[in-house]
């Protein structure tokens, strides 16, 4: 049995999307009579929406498609989470390439970046710098990605099974913990390395377990996976129980990456809406604030998932 967190992570499923819509058609603010929608910001509904991940998309698609070249953009990119990273890489080196990388001179070009005083890591998510044996962080990841690259990770992509086998295969290399191991094989199932369905696995990371804990604070000891593919497989019923009017993402239901990533999200907006209730660890607040910078561009997803809607990049 839920508490009354679980309504409010299906409302706030549903205002993060009716935001996004409303954005994506240039109606005007306020887009939303949740206050603390919009005020704080939280990430969208579906994953793949999200700004970065958009970045990510079409990074993957406007390249090359051999395999070893995809793999690396999608690694060099997810490894900084930053796009004035990518761009300054691209603007430096050209079409990025395996042939083309070496660590030395991408690192020269970090180097300056961060010389000119300009970050080259997102805060969203950091991966810890593996052991190389290099001084700068930025040197141990290109090694890592070098690593990578070297094992012929792609081809063992390429006959995976499942999105399990690809987590398990990453979850081999060093500093790639069980969620960035995750995120990770969600971004490559973006490409046209992997195709698997999005349920096909879930890893709950440690926001999402937090979430789980204020909406099923009775579920101590149960599989958080089968919480999570438990509210993929009710999400109409339960939004329909609620009473709550949901638009989907051109008719793509929420998947496991998108309801484990609401879990997370979840968290933060019970901290202001339900305080009382406890979840893991002992933040009490919400610290970015929700502020639009114009305009959304018109979104583009994966080919393969064959969306389609009048704003859709085709």
């Amino acid at each position: 049995m839920g508490s009354e967190v679980l309504q409010s992570y299906w409302t706030l499923a549903a205002e993060r999307q009716r935001v996004y819509h409303a954005r994506l058609t240039n109606e005007p603010g306020p887009w939303t009579d949740d206050p603390v929608v919009s005020r704080y910001r939280f990430t969208n509904a579906y994953r793949a929406a999200d700004r970065v991940s958009q970045d990510l998309i079409r990074v993957i698609y406007e390249g090359p498609q051999d395999p070893r070249d995809l793999l690396l953009r999608i690694l060099l990119f997810r490894f900084f989470n930053k796009p004035e990273t990518w761009s300054e890489l691209e603007s430096n080196r050209g079409t990025i390439t395996c042939d083309d990388f070496d660590v030395d001179e991408y690192s020269q070009v970090l180097d300056q970046r961060l010389a000119r005083g300009e970050r080259v890591y997102s805060a969203a998510y950091i991966i810890p710098p593996p052991p190389f044996g290099e001084q700068r962080k930025h040197r141990n990841h290109l090694r890592l990605i070098e690593y990578m690259i070297s094992s012929s990770l792609e081809r063992d992509l390429c006959t995976a099974s499942s999105l399990k086998d690809v987590f398990a295969r990453l979850s081999s290399f060093p500093s790639l913990g069980p969620f960035l191991a995750f995120q990770l094989t969600v971004d490559l199932n973006y490409s046209t390395l992997i195709d698997f369905d999005e349920d096909d696995f879930v890893v709950a990371g440690p926001g999402a377990l937090s979430g789980l804990a204020k909406c099923f604070p009775d579920a101590k000891g149960v599989d958080p996976a089968s919480v999570i593919r438990a509210m993929v497989d009710t999400q109409k019923e339960q939004l329909e129980f609620f009473g709550i009017d949901f638009q989907d993402l051109f008719g793509r239901p929420l998947k496991l990456i998108d309801c484990q990533n609401l879990f997370c999200e979840t968290d933060k907006y019970a901290r202001v809406m339900h305080p009382d209730r406890r979840g893991l660890g002992n933040r009490t607040r919400i610290k970015q604030q929700f502020a639009p910078q114009g305009p959304l561009s018109a979104p583009f997803f994966p080919p393969k998932w064959g969306l389609r809607a009048p704003l859709l990049a085709l």
